[in-house]
C-alpha cells in the first residue's frame, strides 16, 4: 500500500507536466513561419506612425521603407498585420497567382457607416453578395452600351465648360482649371447617375466639395476602432469627435441619396431623355431577378451610388489636372498633342467621342499621366482569406494588403527615367492599364479591377482633347514652367491624391 502511494506521488509531477510536454513537442514539430522583413515597431501602435510623417504621403513613406526592407514588407498597423507590395513581380504573385486568396476587403468603421455595412461593390467583402452586386454593376451600369448611351451628356457638359473658359480667354485672364474640371465632373456625374443637374441639386458649390472631402476622409482616414481593440478604439474615436463626423457625413450623404430615390419614385415624374443610373437600379429592385437569395432595397442602391459618387468625380478631375499641369511644364509635348488633335479635327469646332479613337498621342499622354500620377497611389486595400506565399514569405489570413502602385510605376528597373514625363515611352508598346501588366496598375487587376475603367478613360480623353483643340494654354503673366507647384496633397492612406495647389492657366481661344 505504501509502495502504491509512493508511486502515485512520483507520477504526479509527470502527469501535471504531460500537457506542457505535448504542447512543446507540437511546437517543435510545427513548421516555422517565414514572414517578410519588418521595420521596428512601437508598442500598441506598431508602425502606424510611419504612415503619416510630416510633409509626406503614405505611398511615399512606404516607398522609402521598401528601399530598405524590400518589395515585400510586413508592417503592423496597431493590431492589423499589413503586407506592403512595391514591385511588379510581387504584385503579380499576390494579385494574379493568389488573387482568390486576397480579393476580399477589410472592414472599417468608415466604410460600414457609409455603405450600410458594406452593401456596395467597392468595399464589400468577397462572397456571394459581392459577386452578384458586381455582376449588376458590370452588366447594367458600366457596359459599353450603357456608357455610350450617356455620350450626349458628356459632350454637352464639355461644351458648357469650353464656353465658360472662352469667357476668360476673351479677357486674357487666367482660369482655375482645377475648379473647372471638378465642377465638370460633378455636373456630368450628377446627370448620368442622378438624372439631375449639379446646379439644381442640394449639393451645390461649397457644400458639395466639403461633403465629398469629408466622405473621402471617412473612407481613408484614421479611425482608432479599426486598429486597436474596440473598447479602446471607440473611446478614442468619441473623444476625437470621429463618431460625430461619421454620423454627420453619412447622414448628409444618405439623406441626399434617399431624396434622389424618392424623387424618382414620385408619381407623374417628368421622364428624362435618358435612363439614369438610379432608374436602372430601381428597375432591378422591382424585378428582383438573378440575385440569389438576397433581396435588394433602397439601402443597396444608396451604397452603390456612393461608389459612383466617389469614383465618378474626384479621380477623373485629378487625372486631368495632372495631365494639364505636366503639359504646361512641357511645351514640346503640349505642342505635339495640339498638332495631333487640330490636324485631325480640322475646322469642325469641337472634338467628339468618335474622334478620340484616332488621337494616339493623346492616349499616350493619358497613360503617362496615370503612370506618374496614379489618382489612387495605394490600390484599395485587400484582405487575405487563406494562407499563401509571396517571394517565399508566409502570408497569414486576415492580413491587410496594400499595393503601392505609385512605387511600382516609378521603378527604375522597369521604367527608364521614371521621374520624367515622357509619353513617347508608350509608342509602339503593348503596355496598357487594363490589369494585364503588373508594372502599370492604376485601375487595379484581377477580381477587384475597377469596372468603371471604360467610362473613366472615355471621359478623360474627350475632355483633354477639347481643351487642347480649343485653346492655346499659357502660364499666368510673370510665371515660368518651373514655378508650377507639382506637389501632392499629403495625408495617411488617402483614397485620391491630387495636386496640392490649384492649376491656374491662361487660355487663348484658338481659331483654325
Amino acid at each position: 500500500m505504501a509502495l502504491n502511494t509512493l508511486l502515485q506521488i512520483l507520477w504526479l509531477p509527470f502527469l501535471l507536466l504531460l500537457p506542457l510536454l505535448v504542447l512543446l513537442l507540437k511546437k517543435l514539430n510545427k513548421p516555422q513561419k517565414h514572414f517578410p522583413p519588418s521595420p521596428p515597431k512601437l508598442p500598441i501602435i506598431g508602425n502606424l506612425h510611419q504612415f503619416n510623417q510630416s510633409g509626406s504621403s503614405a505611398h511615399q513613406n512606404l516607398w522609402r521603407l521598401s528601399k530598405k526592407y524590400g518589395p515585400v514588407m510586413l508592417l503592423h498597423l496597431g493590431r492589423i498585420p499589413t503586407l506592403i507590395i512595391s514591385s511588379a513581380e510581387a504584385a503579380k504573385q499576390v494579385l494574379k497567382d493568389n488573387d482568390l486568396h486576397c480579393c476580399s476587403r477589410p472592414a472599417s468603421a468608415g466604410t460600414r457607416k457609409l455603405t450600410y455595412n458594406n452593401l456596395d461593390m467597392a468595399f464589400s467583402p468577397y462572397g456571394e453578395y459581392w459577386r452578384e452586386i458586381r455582376k449588376i454593376c458590370v452588366l447594367e451600369l458600366f457596359s459599353v452600351k450603357r456608357v455610350q448611351s450617356y455620350r450626349s451628356i458628356r459632350e454637352e457638359e464639355v461644351e458648357k465648360m469650353i464656353n465658360s473658359i472662352s469667357d476668360h480667354s476673351a479677357s486674357s485672364s487666367s482660369v482655375d482649371l482645377t475648379g473647372k474640371l471638378i465642377a465638370l465632373m460633378g455636373s456630368m456625374t450628377f446627370r448620368i447617375v442622378f438624372g439631375t443637374s449639379f446646379q439644381g441639386s442640394d449639393f451645390e458649390h461649397d457644400k458639395f466639395h466639403q461633403v465629398l472631402h469629408d466622405t473621402e476622409i471617412m473612407l481613408a482616414g484614421f479611425s482608432a476602432a479599426d486598429y486597436f481593440p474596440s473598447y479602446i478604439g471607440n473611446i478614442i474615436d468619441r473623444i476625437s469627435g470621429k463618431h460625430k463626423l461619421f454620423d454627420r457625413v453619412s447622414g448628409e450623404v444618405h439623406g441626399f441619396f434617399q431624396q434622389v430615390i424618392d424623387d424618382h419614385l414620385k408619381p407623374g415624374r417628368t421622364q428624362q431623355d435618358h435612363e439614369d443610373i438610379v432608374d436602372v437600379l430601381l428597375k432591378i429592385v422591382r424585378k428582383q431577378t438573378g440575385f440569389g437569395a438576397a433581396q435588394l432595397g433602397h439601402n443597396n442602391i444608396k451604397a452603390v451610388l456612393l461608389d459612383l459618387f466617389l469614383g465618378g468625380i474626384d479621380t477623373g478631375a485629378t487625372t486631368m489636372v495632372w495631365a494639364m499641369a505636366e503639359l504646361a511644364t512641357k511645351p514640346r509635348v503640349m505642342k505635339k498633342a495640339q498638332e495631333e488633335v487640330r490636324n485631325y479635327i480640322g475646322n469642325k469646332g469641337k472634338v467628339t467621342e468618335t474622334d478620340t479613337k484616332q488621337l494616339h498621342y493623346l492616349k499616350m499622354i493619358i497613360k503617362e499621366t496615370l503612370r506618374l500620377h496614379p489618382p489612387g497611389p495605394l490600390l484599395l486595400p485587400r484582405e487575405t482569406t487563406a494562407p499563401f506565399k509571396v517571394f517565399g514569405y508566409d502570408v497569414e489570413p486576415k492580413t491587410l494588403i496594400l499595393v503601392n502602385d505609385w512605387a511600382i510605376s516609378r521603378d527604375p528597373e522597369f521604367w527608364k527615367d521614371p521621374e520624367e514625363f515622357i509619353p513617347e515611352r508608350f509608342d509602339d508598346s503593348s503596355l496598357d492599364f487594363k490589369g494585364q501588366h503588373f508594372e502599370f496598375l492604376p485601375f487595379g487587376t484581377g477580381r477587384r479591377i475597377c469596372p468603371g475603367l471604360y467610362m473613366a478613360t472615355t471621359t478623360v480623353e474627350l475632355v483633354l482633347a477639347n481643351l487642347l483643340y480649343c485653346f492655346d494654354w499659357k502660364l499666368p503673366e510673370g510665371m515660368k514652367e518651373e514655378h508650377i507647384n507639382m506637389e501632392e496633397t499629403t495625408g495617411a492612406l488617402s483614397v485620391v491624391v491630387s495636386k496640392k495647389t490649384a492649376l491656374n492657366l491662361a487660355p487663348a481661344k484658338f481659331s483654325y
